[in-house]
């Protein structure tokens, strides 16, 4: 479950920059093709914000979709899996979203 470290590693840089001000809401953005499940990502954020700056900070998650340009028939597509095929069969793809893994936000007081 790669979505404990990934959290840890947002907890930890959050209660940092929160500088000892309360956390009241961190929003990150977690492309598709991460392969993090958004609902294990908020489990851990629940536990792992224990005794911290940020304990009972809600955590909301943007996960947009993966897309792709196809160097083969120069379009571009929407993923709706993570199979990195084109729509015209094509595997020569540029990823152009859905890699995202970024703080946006965080509101303190």
């Amino acid at each position: 479950m790669h979505e404990l470290a990934i959290t840890q590693d947002v907890v930890d840089t959050v209660c940092e920059r929160a500088a000892g001000r309360q956390v009241h809401v961190v929003r990150v953005r977690v492309g598709m093709l991460t392969a993090v499940v958004a609902d294990s990502m908020r489990f851990c954020f629940d536990l792992i914000t224990e005794g911290t700056v940020a304990e009972g900070a809600r955590l909301d998650i943007d996960q947009p979709p993966g897309a792709l340009h196809c160097r083969t028939c120069h379009s571009d597509a929407t993923l709706t899996d993570l199979v990195l095929l084109c729509p015209c069969g094509s595997a020569d793809v540029e990823i152009t979203s859905g890699r995202e893994l970024e703080i946006i936000s965080m509101r303190v007081g």
